[in-house]
């Protein structure tokens, strides 16, 4: 092959400037019908390939969903039923009571603070509340937006169990609370890296935080359990769809894993399967 012939290797600053020059003058060449054919079939190829690879995923939009008020200042929003992952919203002032947890409750602080009882979080703090255990009224001053994933909302009776074995004797199991500027970050690939949150021996959750124009690629080729993902800073592609901060996904047990990559940079909230999660 011929070697590329350079204007001024001495000069690499004018010789982009010449080369740009010289660009601007050439008159476009139009492709010819075969080829216009061949690109729009290429390109409606990968459309639809693209689209069925996204199409097992659920994904909920910062501005799309319903918010529901289930009591005063205090209202949520359903990602999923079936995880049991909400949004909680806490108006300042507004409160829930003294409940017991009946299943693993994992909690992201995406705005404000809350008190948990006597333990406060804040922005950027990850809380989980083992089964077993009992929180004190969930209380805030300047507001609160909760992500949570395993409360009975909309299950009447395990609402009301959650609220009467609150007054049983006894804490329970420890509550669990990750500082948003604690724990141990790895390098997953140049610019990726990963903070483990918990692992319940099935599934794992993290933090993976890309810095800009970074891509993970997945463990495996195919998910063996569901696989949750909320963008917490920043935007990024998940396979081919694009999520901003606040946006939440759900990917099901054995749809396609997906690369993960960002121009600008993101942190992301992350709870795989333990054979596809980022590794700590």
């Amino acid at each position: 092959m011929k070697k590329r012939y350079s204007l001024d290797p001495a000069d690499s600053e004018q010789a982009q400037k010449i080369e740009s020059a010289l660009l601007e003058g050439l008159e476009p060449l139009p492709p010819s019908a075969q080829q216009r054919s061949k690109i729009r079939a290429q390109l409606f190829q990968r459309i639809h390939a693209s689209a069925a690879a996204e199409s097992p995923r659920i994904t909920v939009r910062s501005e799309q969903g319903k918010w529901r008020k289930i009591r005063p200042g205090v209202r949520v929003k359903t990602l999923d039923k079936n995880t049991r992952a909400f949004l909680l919203d806490i108006a300042p002032g507004a409160s829930l009571p003294m409940h017991r947890h009946h299943e693993d409750e994992e909690c992201v602080v995406l705005r404000g603070s809350a008190s948990l009882g006597e333990l406060k979080v804040n922005a950027g703090d990850y809380h989980l509340a083992r089964s077993g255990s009992r929180h004190g009224k969930i209380a805030s001053e300047t507001g609160a937006l909760l992500y949570l994933r395993g409360i009975p909302v909309g299950h009447t009776a395990e609402v009301a169990r959650d609220l009467l074995t609150a007054f049983l004797p006894g804490d329970g199991h420890e509550l669990i609370t990750i500082r948003a500027n604690e724990g141990k970050w790895s390098d997953l690939a140049p610019g990726v890296a990963s903070k483990p949150l918990f692992d319940d021996g099935q599934t794992r959750s993290s933090l993976v935080r890309l810095a800009a124009d970074t891509s993970w690629a997945a463990q495996s080729p195919c998910l063996t359990h569901d696989e949750e993902c909320l963008l917490l800073e920043g935007d990024a592609f998940v396979g081919d769809t694009l999520l901003q901060a606040g946006d939440w996904q759900l990917a099901p047990t054995g749809s396609e894993s997906r690369s993960i990559s960002t121009d600008k940079g993101a942190l992301v909230f992350m709870r795989s399967a333990r054979d596809n999660a980022p590794l700590p």
